[in-house]
């Protein structure tokens, strides 16, 4: 039962658990629609990256930036060569980052939010080819976009229908298949992960009981 207070009705723990479960079905429900809807541009996606020579750079703001990060990581560790630019850090300096070898994975759930529309903007003038993540086909950053894959939800996992949860973990699970589906066509293998990643258990246990050693010389560089 609910408590009743001077501040209006508190919720037990019972209530809280019942929505912590309620908001993991919700996401779930929004990764498997997500994976229905975003299909038939998820092989534009991947053949656009294969034919890039560069890196892949993903950004995004807000918690856009921290899933953002996240895919960039994943892609790395998997043998796509990624890597992470804020967009506000893009509008200051760090889009220099960019060439025109590159493709970019630009994201942002409204599609409008004004620093990654912007580094997109930059992006397209240097002729760097841009993979949108939104909710927004008709957006300033879908215009911007030679491919756009849809991360719209029906709604938020959280009781106010606000905070990005069902949304990030949908965006998140499509970087995930982006990078599971370019490992699978490089033929990504155990000891190429291995070489990635050969630190705490996983790396333990790729590379067996016995670490591999790194040599502390400094490495000659020839002038």
């Amino acid at each position: 039962m609910h408590r009743r207070t001077e501040r209006g009705t508190v919720a037990t723990l019972a209530d809280a658990i019942s929505a912590a479960h309620a908001a993991m079905l919700v996401e779930s429900r929004s990764i498997a629609r997500t994976a229905d809807r975003v299909q038939p541009a998820l092989a534009e996606a991947i053949t656009l990256i294969r034919a890039s020579s560069g890196r892949v750079l993903v950004s995004g703001l807000g918690k856009s930036g921290h899933i953002a990060h996240k895919i960039a990581a994943t892609l790395a560790s998997t043998g796509t060569p990624a890597q992470f630019v804020h967009a506000g850090e893009a509008l200051h300096g760090d889009s220099g980052a960019a060439t025109a070898a590159d493709v970019a994975i630009l994201i942002s759930n409204s599609g409008e939010t004004a620093e990654v529309c912007q580094f997109a903007h930059m992006l397209t003038g240097w002729d760097v080819p841009i993979i949108a993540m939104t909710r927004n086909p008709d957006s300033p950053l879908a215009f911007f976009a030679r491919v756009v894959l849809d991360i719209s939800v029906d709604g938020e996992a959280d009781p106010l229908g606000l905070a990005p949860t069902a949304s990030t973990a949908s965006t998140l699970a499509v970087g995930d298949a982006l990078a599971i589906a370019l490992m699978t066509l490089s033929g990504f293998t155990p000891a190429q992960f291995a070489e990635r990643h050969p630190g705490g258990a996983l790396g333990h246990q790729l590379l067996g009981a016995a670490p591999r050693q790194v040599s502390s010389a400094p490495r000659q560089v020839t002038p």
